[in-house]
This record gives C-alpha cells, sequence and structure tokens, in this order.
C-alpha cells in the first residue's frame, strides 16, 4: 500500500527533496525582510506590520516542515550521507528563517526611526544579505545532481565553486556591517541610547542571515567530503 504521508511521497522521488523544499520556503521568507525595512525607513507602520505577517508565516511553514522531516526521516536509509548530516544541515537552514523572524519581531514591537545617513547603505546590506542566503540556496538545489554522480567529478567541482563564492558573498556582508556600524557610531550622540543598542542588535542579526547561509554552504562541503 502506498504512504499517503507527504513526507515519505517526497523520499520516495528523492531523499533530499523535502530539504530542498524547506531551503526554498527559507529563502521565501528571507526575500520578505527587505520589504520590512524599506517599510521601516519610510515610516509606514501599516506596512512593517504587514511585512512582519509575511515572514511569519513562511517561517511557520518552514518550521511545519522542519518538525515533519524530523518526524519521519527514515532511521535507516541507503544513503550516501549520513542521516546526522542531514538533520544537522536542516537545522542550519531553519535557523536562518528563525533569524528572519527575530528581526520581523523586534521592528515591529519597537517603532525604529532609521537615522540619518543609514537608509541607503543599511539597504544595500540587507539586500547583499539576502543575496547570501540565496546563493546557499543554489547550492542546496544541487544535492539531486550530485546523488545521480555519487558525490564525484565536474558537479563536485561546480558545487565547491558555488561554496566558495557563498563565502565570499558573506564577506562581502562582514565588511558591509562594519561600514554600518560606523555610521551608526557617528550618530550615536543624536540617537536615544536605547535605539542605538536596538539599531547593533539589528546590525548583528541581519548579518547573521549571511552567516548562517554560509555554514549550510560549509556543511554540504563536508557532507560531500565525507
Amino acid at each position: 500500500m502506498l504512504s499517503t504521508n507527504p513526507i515519505a511521497a517526497l523520499f520516495g522521488k528523492s531523499p533530499f527533496k523535502p530539504m530542498q523544499q524547506h531551503m526554498r520556503i527559507v529563502c521565501e521568507c528571507v526575500a520578505e525582510v527587505p520589504g520590512m525595512f524599506n517599510a521601516v525607513i519610510a515610516q509606514d507602520a501599516a506596512q512593517v506590520e504587514a511585512q512582519k505577517d509575511k515572514i511569519f508565516v513562511k517561517e511557520g511553514e518552514a518550521d511545519a516542515l522542519k518538525n515533519d522531516l524530523r518526524d519521519h526521516l527514515p532511521k535507516s536509509m541507503l544513503l550516501a550521507v549520513d542521516r546526522r548530516d542531514l538533520l544537522e544541515l536542516l537545522a542550519m537552514q531553519d535557523s536562518i528563517a528563525d533569524t528572519a523572524q527575530d528581526i520581523a519581531g523586534l521592528l515591529v514591537e519597537r517603532n525604529m526611526e532609521v537615522p540619518p545617513d543609514m537608509a541607503e547603505p543599511l539597504m544595500r546590506f540587507v539586500n547583499r544579505c539576502v543575496e547570501t542566503c540565496e546563493q546557499a540556496h543554489k547550492v542546496i538545489e544541487e544535492l539531486d545532481e550530485l546523488l545521480e554522480t555519487g558525490f564525484r567529478g565536474r558537479d563536485v567541482d561546480r558545487v565547491n565553486a558555488m561554496v566558495l563564492e557563498l563565502g565570499q558573498m558573506e564577506s562581502d556582508t562582514d565588511l558591509m556591517g562594519i561600514a554600518l556600524s560606523g555610521v551608526l557610531f557617528a550618530q550615536e550622540d543624536n540617537i536615544k541610547p536605547v535605539s542605538v543598542m536596538f539599531w547593533y542588535q539589528l546590525i548583528q542579526w541581519v548579518g547573521n542571515l549571511a552567516d548562517n547561509a554560509e555554514k549550510v554552504g560549509d556543511r554540504l562541503r563536508l557532507l560531500i567530503a565525507r
């Protein structure tokens, strides 16, 4: 009798299909973050709330799929990778959506005003971090190809190159985050101390989107090496 469980059905097609589906949802979640910061810059409270709702919905979808995957991932799988490696990769993917939710929650809980001269570098930073997450998504989409070639050959070389590019993109976000913190530092005397603290927290969390994306790539590279 065929299983009616959708996760089992996905595993029947490929052991990596559910992982790829989870990463797609994670990226859909992160894709809403720039719109939220644009709304903050415009001081559009209604749009900030609307973007927060979109992020929370997608994060909930990612969480639900993550939990379903953990519950139904077969304990004995004839795979080229270890079950624990898949679970660790899944957790790293999910941390990206969790961070997006943290950012959205803070932007709604506190009425944040963007300090002078920060809007442009802030949006460049946010967009670059989102692009880094999208690069991690592209890497995860290569899992099926890797499986078909037994994690050998040109496909491995191509994925390793993509992971290297992912690391370079994350390095870009580090430099942009430092520069943005410098802009904020120059404005500290004109901003409420509590607001300064929250902005530093937001800069760190936005950077964590890229950091977590890089960890996804690093974990996949380790998985390939094994």
